[in-house]
Protein backbone atom coordinates (compact mmCIF):
# COMPACT_ATOMS: atom_id res chain seq x y z
CA UNK A 1 0.00 0.00 0.00
CA UNK A 2 1.51 3.38 -0.94
CA UNK A 3 1.97 6.02 1.71
CA UNK A 4 -0.68 8.76 1.79
CA UNK A 5 1.09 11.88 3.01
CA UNK A 6 -0.72 14.69 4.80
CA UNK A 7 2.42 16.90 4.84
CA UNK A 8 5.16 17.25 2.21
CA UNK A 9 7.99 17.31 4.74
CA UNK A 10 9.14 15.34 7.74
CA UNK A 11 9.34 15.99 11.46
CA UNK A 12 12.68 14.95 12.95
CA UNK A 13 13.28 14.34 16.65
CA UNK A 14 16.79 14.70 18.07
CA UNK A 15 17.43 13.83 21.73
CA UNK A 16 20.07 16.14 23.19
CA UNK A 17 21.28 16.80 26.72
CA UNK A 18 21.99 20.54 26.41
CA UNK A 19 19.00 22.47 25.10
CA UNK A 20 20.79 25.84 25.18
CA UNK A 21 23.67 24.50 23.07
CA UNK A 22 21.19 22.90 20.66
CA UNK A 23 19.33 26.19 20.20
CA UNK A 24 22.59 28.08 19.69
CA UNK A 25 23.51 25.68 16.86
CA UNK A 26 20.17 25.07 15.13
CA UNK A 27 18.50 28.44 15.73
CA UNK A 28 21.37 30.91 15.98
CA UNK A 29 23.98 29.36 13.66
CA UNK A 30 21.91 27.52 11.02
CA UNK A 31 18.99 29.95 11.25
CA UNK A 32 16.05 27.66 12.01
CA UNK A 33 12.87 29.40 13.17
CA UNK A 34 12.17 28.69 16.85
CA UNK A 35 8.42 28.14 17.20
CA UNK A 36 8.54 27.58 20.93
CA UNK A 37 8.99 25.00 23.66
CA UNK A 38 6.56 22.50 25.15
CA UNK A 39 6.78 19.96 27.95
CA UNK A 40 7.07 16.38 26.71
CA UNK A 41 4.87 13.63 28.21
CA UNK A 42 7.95 11.43 28.76
CA UNK A 43 9.52 14.17 30.88
CA UNK A 44 11.61 17.02 29.63
CA UNK A 45 11.29 19.84 27.13
CA UNK A 46 10.79 19.80 23.38
CA UNK A 47 12.23 22.78 21.49
CA UNK A 48 10.31 23.10 18.21
CA UNK A 49 12.24 24.59 15.29
CA UNK A 50 11.29 24.94 11.64
CA UNK A 51 13.67 24.15 8.78
CA UNK A 52 11.57 25.08 5.77
CA UNK A 53 8.48 22.88 5.98
CA UNK A 54 10.17 20.33 8.25
CA UNK A 55 9.78 20.48 12.01
CA UNK A 56 12.93 19.71 13.98
CA UNK A 57 12.08 18.65 17.52
CA UNK A 58 14.98 18.92 19.96
CA UNK A 59 14.01 16.77 22.94
CA UNK A 60 15.87 17.48 26.18
CA UNK A 61 14.93 14.78 28.71
CA UNK A 62 14.69 15.52 32.44
CA UNK A 63 17.00 12.61 33.21
CA UNK A 64 20.04 11.66 31.17
CA UNK A 65 19.33 8.56 29.07
CA UNK A 66 21.18 5.37 30.01
CA UNK A 67 22.68 4.97 26.53
CA UNK A 68 24.14 7.11 23.80
CA UNK A 69 24.38 6.70 20.05
CA UNK A 70 27.78 5.73 18.69
CA UNK A 71 29.85 8.82 17.93
CA UNK A 72 31.54 9.25 14.59
CA UNK A 73 28.76 9.82 12.08
CA UNK A 74 28.51 7.72 8.94
CA UNK A 75 31.52 5.40 9.39
CA UNK A 76 30.83 4.61 13.07
CA UNK A 77 27.66 2.51 13.06
CA UNK A 78 24.47 1.57 11.30
CA UNK A 79 21.13 3.29 11.83
CA UNK A 80 20.23 6.96 11.62
CA UNK A 81 23.60 8.66 11.22
CA UNK A 82 22.91 12.00 9.49
CA UNK A 83 20.25 14.08 7.80
CA UNK A 84 20.37 16.48 4.87
CA UNK A 85 19.30 20.09 4.43
CA UNK A 86 19.19 21.54 0.90
CA UNK A 87 20.60 25.09 0.94
CA UNK A 88 21.81 27.79 -1.44
CA UNK A 89 24.41 29.30 0.93
CA UNK A 90 26.54 26.29 1.87
CA UNK A 91 29.80 28.23 2.09
CA UNK A 92 28.34 30.86 4.46
CA UNK A 93 26.83 28.16 6.69
CA UNK A 94 30.11 26.24 6.90
CA UNK A 95 31.91 29.48 7.79
CA UNK A 96 29.30 30.24 10.47
CA UNK A 97 29.76 26.74 11.90
CA UNK A 98 33.54 27.17 12.02
CA UNK A 99 33.22 30.60 13.63
CA UNK A 100 30.85 29.08 16.19
CA UNK A 101 33.44 26.45 17.11
CA UNK A 102 31.56 23.52 15.56
CA UNK A 103 33.30 20.63 13.85
CA UNK A 104 33.18 20.50 10.07
CA UNK A 105 33.62 16.84 9.09
CA UNK A 106 33.45 17.36 5.32
CA UNK A 107 34.42 20.69 3.80
CA UNK A 108 32.29 21.83 0.85
CA UNK A 109 32.99 19.21 -1.81
CA UNK A 110 31.51 18.83 -5.28
CA UNK A 111 30.34 15.21 -5.39
CA UNK A 112 29.02 15.41 -8.95
CA UNK A 113 28.65 18.30 -11.41
CA UNK A 114 26.58 21.03 -9.78
CA UNK A 115 26.10 19.23 -6.46
CA UNK A 116 28.15 20.26 -3.43
CA UNK A 117 27.92 18.82 0.08
CA UNK A 118 29.42 19.60 3.46
CA UNK A 119 28.95 17.83 6.79
CA UNK A 120 28.96 19.51 10.18
CA UNK A 121 28.44 18.29 13.73
CA UNK A 122 25.98 19.77 16.17
CA UNK A 123 27.17 20.31 19.78
CA UNK A 124 26.54 16.67 20.72
CA UNK A 125 28.13 15.11 17.66
CA UNK A 126 25.07 14.54 15.44
CA UNK A 127 25.98 14.95 11.77
CA UNK A 128 24.10 17.37 9.51
CA UNK A 129 24.71 17.31 5.76
CA UNK A 130 24.37 20.59 3.89
CA UNK A 131 23.63 20.12 0.19
CA UNK A 132 23.76 22.74 -2.57
CA UNK A 133 22.25 21.58 -5.86
CA UNK A 134 22.92 23.76 -8.87
CA UNK A 135 22.49 20.93 -11.38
Amino acid sequence: MPIELTKQAIDLGIVMLDGDAALKFYRDTLGFEHEGDIPHPLGGTMHRLWCGDSLIKIMVPEEEPAGRAAAGGIPAATGYRYWTISVSNIEKLVTACKEGGYTVRVEPTEIRPGVTIAMVEDPEGNWVELLKNEA
